[in-house]
Protein backbone atom coordinates (compact mmCIF):
# COMPACT_ATOMS: atom_id res chain seq x y z
CA UNK A 1 0.00 0.00 0.00
CA UNK A 2 1.43 3.37 -1.02
CA UNK A 3 2.04 6.24 1.40
CA UNK A 4 -0.63 8.36 -0.29
CA UNK A 5 -3.24 5.63 0.23
CA UNK A 6 -2.31 5.34 3.90
CA UNK A 7 -2.56 9.12 4.35
CA UNK A 8 -5.99 9.20 2.69
CA UNK A 9 -7.17 6.36 4.92
CA UNK A 10 -5.94 8.17 8.03
CA UNK A 11 -7.62 11.39 6.89
CA UNK A 12 -10.94 9.59 6.39
CA UNK A 13 -10.70 7.94 9.79
CA UNK A 14 -9.89 11.28 11.41
CA UNK A 15 -12.85 12.90 9.63
CA UNK A 16 -15.23 10.15 10.76
CA UNK A 17 -13.90 10.41 14.31
CA UNK A 18 -14.41 14.19 14.30
CA UNK A 19 -17.98 13.86 12.96
CA UNK A 20 -18.79 11.24 15.60
CA UNK A 21 -17.32 13.47 18.31
CA UNK A 22 -19.35 16.49 17.13
CA UNK A 23 -22.56 14.47 17.00
CA UNK A 24 -21.86 13.18 20.52
CA UNK A 25 -21.47 16.74 21.84
CA UNK A 26 -24.65 17.86 20.06
CA UNK A 27 -26.53 14.93 21.55
CA UNK A 28 -25.19 15.80 25.00
CA UNK A 29 -26.32 19.43 24.64
CA UNK A 30 -29.81 18.30 23.59
CA UNK A 31 -30.06 15.98 26.58
CA UNK A 32 -28.87 18.72 28.91
CA UNK A 33 -31.49 21.13 27.58
CA UNK A 34 -34.19 18.60 28.47
CA UNK A 35 -33.05 18.64 32.10
CA UNK A 36 -35.02 21.64 33.36
CA UNK A 37 -33.45 21.56 36.81
CA UNK A 38 -29.91 21.66 35.41
CA UNK A 39 -30.82 24.42 32.97
CA UNK A 40 -32.38 26.49 35.75
CA UNK A 41 -29.11 26.17 37.64
CA UNK A 42 -27.18 27.27 34.55
CA UNK A 43 -29.47 30.29 34.05
CA UNK A 44 -28.99 31.32 37.67
CA UNK A 45 -25.20 31.00 37.37
CA UNK A 46 -25.19 33.22 34.28
CA UNK A 47 -27.43 35.74 36.05
CA UNK A 48 -25.13 35.80 39.09
CA UNK A 49 -22.05 36.36 36.94
CA UNK A 50 -23.69 39.18 35.01
CA UNK A 51 -25.00 40.81 38.19
CA UNK A 52 -21.67 40.62 40.01
CA UNK A 53 -19.40 41.69 37.15
CA UNK A 54 -21.66 44.27 35.47
CA UNK A 55 -24.04 45.40 38.22
CA UNK A 56 -21.54 47.49 40.25
CA UNK A 57 -20.73 49.53 37.14
CA UNK A 58 -24.21 51.08 37.34
CA UNK A 59 -24.21 51.65 41.10
CA UNK A 60 -23.70 55.19 42.46
CA UNK A 61 -22.08 53.67 45.56
CA UNK A 62 -19.34 51.71 43.78
CA UNK A 63 -16.63 53.93 45.29
CA UNK A 64 -17.45 52.51 48.77
CA UNK A 65 -17.09 55.88 50.49
CA UNK A 66 -17.41 55.79 54.27
CA UNK A 67 -20.48 57.71 55.49
CA UNK A 68 -20.95 57.46 59.28
CA UNK A 69 -24.18 59.46 59.03
CA UNK A 70 -26.04 56.52 57.49
CA UNK A 71 -24.26 53.59 59.18
CA UNK A 72 -26.41 50.55 59.96
CA UNK A 73 -29.43 51.96 58.10
CA UNK A 74 -32.18 49.44 57.38
CA UNK A 75 -33.14 48.60 53.78
CA UNK A 76 -34.89 51.44 51.98
CA UNK A 77 -35.66 52.67 48.46
CA UNK A 78 -32.27 54.39 48.37
CA UNK A 79 -30.31 51.44 49.79
CA UNK A 80 -32.19 48.27 48.88
CA UNK A 81 -30.23 46.07 51.28
CA UNK A 82 -29.37 48.78 53.83
CA UNK A 83 -25.92 49.99 54.84
CA UNK A 84 -23.11 48.45 56.86
CA UNK A 85 -21.19 49.66 59.92
CA UNK A 86 -19.31 52.23 57.79
CA UNK A 87 -22.34 53.52 55.93
CA UNK A 88 -21.54 51.67 52.67
CA UNK A 89 -24.28 50.26 50.45
CA UNK A 90 -24.67 46.54 51.20
CA UNK A 91 -26.09 45.62 47.78
CA UNK A 92 -23.13 47.17 45.95
CA UNK A 93 -20.64 45.47 48.23
CA UNK A 94 -22.53 42.19 47.84
CA UNK A 95 -22.06 42.32 44.06
CA UNK A 96 -18.43 43.41 44.40
CA UNK A 97 -17.86 40.57 46.85
CA UNK A 98 -19.40 38.20 44.32
CA UNK A 99 -16.73 39.21 41.83
CA UNK A 100 -14.00 38.17 44.23
CA UNK A 101 -15.66 34.97 45.44
CA UNK A 102 -16.54 33.78 41.94
CA UNK A 103 -13.10 34.72 40.61
CA UNK A 104 -11.36 32.84 43.41
CA UNK A 105 -13.60 29.82 42.82
CA UNK A 106 -12.98 29.75 39.08
CA UNK A 107 -9.25 30.52 39.27
CA UNK A 108 -8.53 27.92 41.95
CA UNK A 109 -10.61 25.38 40.02
CA UNK A 110 -8.64 26.10 36.84
CA UNK A 111 -5.30 25.77 38.63
CA UNK A 112 -6.18 22.55 40.43
CA UNK A 113 -7.76 21.10 37.28
CA UNK A 114 -4.71 21.90 35.15
CA UNK A 115 -2.22 20.56 37.69
CA UNK A 116 -4.31 17.50 38.51
CA UNK A 117 -4.93 16.69 34.84
CA UNK A 118 -1.27 16.93 33.85
CA UNK A 119 -0.08 14.84 36.80
CA UNK A 120 -2.93 12.34 36.38
CA UNK A 121 -2.17 11.83 32.69
CA UNK A 122 1.56 11.40 33.33
CA UNK A 123 0.90 9.02 36.19
CA UNK A 124 -1.67 6.89 34.38
CA UNK A 125 0.18 6.72 31.07
CA UNK A 126 3.78 6.18 32.13
CA UNK A 127 3.12 4.39 35.46
CA UNK A 128 6.18 2.92 37.15
CA UNK A 129 8.26 5.13 39.45
CA UNK A 130 6.61 8.34 38.20
CA UNK A 131 3.19 6.94 39.07
CA UNK A 132 4.34 5.93 42.55
CA UNK A 133 5.82 9.34 43.34
CA UNK A 134 2.79 11.32 42.13
CA UNK A 135 0.19 9.08 43.74
CA UNK A 136 1.98 8.85 47.08
CA UNK A 137 2.17 12.65 47.18
CA UNK A 138 -1.52 12.81 46.35
CA UNK A 139 -2.32 10.24 49.05
CA UNK A 140 -0.33 12.26 51.58
CA UNK A 141 -2.32 15.41 50.84
CA UNK A 142 -5.62 13.51 50.84
CA UNK A 143 -4.95 12.12 54.32
CA UNK A 144 -4.84 15.67 55.74
CA UNK A 145 -8.30 17.22 56.27
CA UNK A 146 -8.60 20.09 53.81
CA UNK A 147 -10.26 22.69 56.06
CA UNK A 148 -7.70 22.47 58.91
CA UNK A 149 -4.93 22.59 56.31
CA UNK A 150 -6.44 25.75 54.85
CA UNK A 151 -6.68 27.26 58.35
CA UNK A 152 -3.00 26.54 58.95
CA UNK A 153 -2.02 28.15 55.65
CA UNK A 154 -4.26 31.15 56.36
CA UNK A 155 -2.78 31.55 59.84
CA UNK A 156 0.71 31.51 58.32
CA UNK A 157 -0.29 34.27 55.92
CA UNK A 158 -1.53 36.37 58.82
CA UNK A 159 1.58 35.64 60.86
CA UNK A 160 3.82 36.63 57.94
CA UNK A 161 1.71 39.79 57.44
CA UNK A 162 1.06 39.17 53.77
CA UNK A 163 -0.38 42.36 52.16
CA UNK A 164 -4.10 42.29 51.42
CA UNK A 165 -3.55 42.69 47.69
CA UNK A 166 -1.53 39.46 47.54
CA UNK A 167 -3.69 37.36 49.86
CA UNK A 168 -6.27 36.93 47.10
CA UNK A 169 -3.75 35.18 44.84
CA UNK A 170 -2.34 33.10 47.68
CA UNK A 171 -5.84 31.90 48.56
CA UNK A 172 -6.25 30.72 44.95
CA UNK A 173 -2.97 28.81 45.16
CA UNK A 174 -3.91 27.31 48.54
CA UNK A 175 -7.24 26.03 47.21
CA UNK A 176 -5.56 24.57 44.13
CA UNK A 177 -2.97 22.78 46.30
CA UNK A 178 -5.66 20.90 48.21
CA UNK A 179 -7.77 20.35 45.07
CA UNK A 180 -5.38 18.73 42.62
CA UNK A 181 -4.93 15.30 44.30
CA UNK A 182 -8.57 14.32 43.81
CA UNK A 183 -8.47 15.43 40.19
CA UNK A 184 -5.22 13.56 39.55
CA UNK A 185 -6.58 10.32 40.97
CA UNK A 186 -9.75 10.44 38.84
CA UNK A 187 -7.82 11.33 35.67
CA UNK A 188 -5.29 8.57 36.39
CA UNK A 189 -8.03 5.95 36.77
CA UNK A 190 -9.54 7.08 33.48
CA UNK A 191 -6.15 6.93 31.77
CA UNK A 192 -5.47 3.40 33.02
CA UNK A 193 -8.72 2.32 31.38
CA UNK A 194 -8.25 4.25 28.13
CA UNK A 195 -4.65 3.16 27.48
CA UNK A 196 -5.80 -0.47 27.21
CA UNK A 197 -8.41 0.22 24.53
CA UNK A 198 -8.02 -1.22 21.04
CA UNK A 199 -7.47 2.13 19.34
CA UNK A 200 -4.55 2.83 21.70
CA UNK A 201 -3.03 -0.55 20.89
CA UNK A 202 -3.42 0.30 17.21
CA UNK A 203 -1.74 3.67 17.79
CA UNK A 204 1.19 1.87 19.43
CA UNK A 205 1.47 -0.56 16.53
CA UNK A 206 1.50 2.36 14.08
CA UNK A 207 4.43 3.84 16.00
CA UNK A 208 2.74 7.11 16.98
CA UNK A 209 4.67 9.31 19.35
CA UNK A 210 3.61 9.68 22.97
CA UNK A 211 2.74 13.33 22.37
CA UNK A 212 0.28 12.44 19.62
CA UNK A 213 -1.25 9.61 21.61
CA UNK A 214 -1.69 11.82 24.68
CA UNK A 215 -3.10 14.95 23.03
CA UNK A 216 -4.96 13.46 20.06
CA UNK A 217 -6.33 10.20 21.45
CA UNK A 218 -6.33 10.16 25.26
CA UNK A 219 -6.92 13.76 26.35
CA UNK A 220 -10.08 14.28 24.21
CA UNK A 221 -11.63 11.23 25.87
CA UNK A 222 -10.94 12.71 29.30
CA UNK A 223 -12.65 16.04 28.49
CA UNK A 224 -16.16 14.95 29.65
CA UNK A 225 -14.76 13.92 33.02
CA UNK A 226 -12.82 17.19 33.32
CA UNK A 227 -15.91 19.28 32.56
CA UNK A 228 -17.87 17.55 35.31
CA UNK A 229 -15.00 17.88 37.80
CA UNK A 230 -14.56 21.56 36.95
CA UNK A 231 -18.23 22.34 37.51
CA UNK A 232 -18.55 20.50 40.80
CA UNK A 233 -15.23 21.69 42.24
CA UNK A 234 -16.07 25.37 41.64
CA UNK A 235 -18.79 25.27 44.27
CA UNK A 236 -16.43 23.67 46.76
CA UNK A 237 -13.81 26.34 46.13
CA UNK A 238 -16.35 29.11 46.75
CA UNK A 239 -17.36 27.49 50.03
CA UNK A 240 -13.74 27.02 51.12
CA UNK A 241 -12.86 30.64 50.32
CA UNK A 242 -15.94 31.87 52.18
CA UNK A 243 -15.03 29.80 55.24
CA UNK A 244 -11.47 31.14 55.23
CA UNK A 245 -12.60 34.75 54.86
CA UNK A 246 -15.29 34.31 57.54
CA UNK A 247 -12.64 33.28 60.05
CA UNK A 248 -10.37 36.15 59.00
CA UNK A 249 -7.79 33.87 57.36
CA UNK A 250 -8.56 34.49 53.70
CA UNK A 251 -9.19 37.68 51.77
CA UNK A 252 -9.19 40.57 54.23
CA UNK A 253 -11.23 43.82 54.26
CA UNK A 254 -11.52 46.31 52.71
CA UNK A 255 -11.60 43.85 49.79
CA UNK A 256 -15.12 42.39 50.06
CA UNK A 257 -15.96 38.71 49.76
CA UNK A 258 -19.12 36.91 50.75
CA UNK A 259 -17.26 35.27 53.63
CA UNK A 260 -15.89 38.41 55.27
CA UNK A 261 -19.24 40.18 54.74
CA UNK A 262 -20.86 37.57 56.97
CA UNK A 263 -18.03 38.01 59.45
CA UNK A 264 -18.94 41.72 59.67
CA UNK A 265 -22.04 40.71 61.65
CA UNK A 266 -19.93 39.26 64.46
CA UNK A 267 -21.96 40.24 67.52
CA UNK A 268 -25.38 39.44 68.93
CA UNK A 269 -26.81 42.89 68.17
CA UNK A 270 -25.91 42.68 64.49
CA UNK A 271 -27.13 39.09 64.29
CA UNK A 272 -30.53 39.86 65.85
CA UNK A 273 -31.21 43.48 64.91
CA UNK A 274 -29.44 43.85 61.54
CA UNK A 275 -30.12 40.73 59.45
CA UNK A 276 -29.43 42.66 56.23
CA UNK A 277 -25.72 42.50 57.08
CA UNK A 278 -25.40 38.70 57.00
CA UNK A 279 -28.45 37.20 55.29
CA UNK A 280 -27.72 38.53 51.73
CA UNK A 281 -24.13 37.19 51.53
CA UNK A 282 -25.14 33.92 53.17
CA UNK A 283 -28.02 33.54 50.73
CA UNK A 284 -25.69 34.39 47.82
CA UNK A 285 -23.26 31.63 48.84
CA UNK A 286 -26.07 29.11 49.34
CA UNK A 287 -27.92 29.75 46.08
CA UNK A 288 -24.77 30.01 43.95
CA UNK A 289 -23.25 26.78 45.24
CA UNK A 290 -26.59 24.95 44.95
CA UNK A 291 -27.02 26.18 41.36
CA UNK A 292 -23.48 25.10 40.44
CA UNK A 293 -23.97 21.65 41.97
CA UNK A 294 -27.34 21.18 40.26
CA UNK A 295 -25.83 22.11 36.91
CA UNK A 296 -22.84 19.86 37.61
CA UNK A 297 -25.10 16.92 38.40
CA UNK A 298 -26.91 17.48 35.11
CA UNK A 299 -23.60 17.53 33.25
CA UNK A 300 -22.49 14.36 35.00
CA UNK A 301 -25.68 12.54 33.99
CA UNK A 302 -25.22 13.58 30.36
CA UNK A 303 -21.45 13.19 29.93
CA UNK A 304 -20.80 10.28 32.29
CA UNK A 305 -23.65 7.74 31.95
CA UNK A 306 -21.90 5.33 34.35
CA UNK A 307 -22.64 7.76 37.20
CA UNK A 308 -26.36 7.89 36.51
CA UNK A 309 -28.57 6.62 39.27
Amino acid sequence: MSNSTVEVSKARQSSRHQEASESLWRQSVRQLRKNKLAMSGFVFIVFMFLACFIGPLFSPYADNKVNPAIMHNAPSLKHWLGTDLLGRDVLTRLLQAGRISLTVGLASMALSLTLGTVLGIISGYYRGVVDQIIMRLADLLLTIPSLPLLFIMGALMSDWKIPTDYRLYLVMIMLSVIGWPGVARMVRSQMLSLREREYMQAATVLGLRDKRKLFHHLLPNVFPLLIVIATLSTGGSILAESALSFFGLGVMPPTPTWGNMIDAANNVIDFEKRPWLWIPPGLAIFTTVIAINIFGDGLRDVLDPKQQK
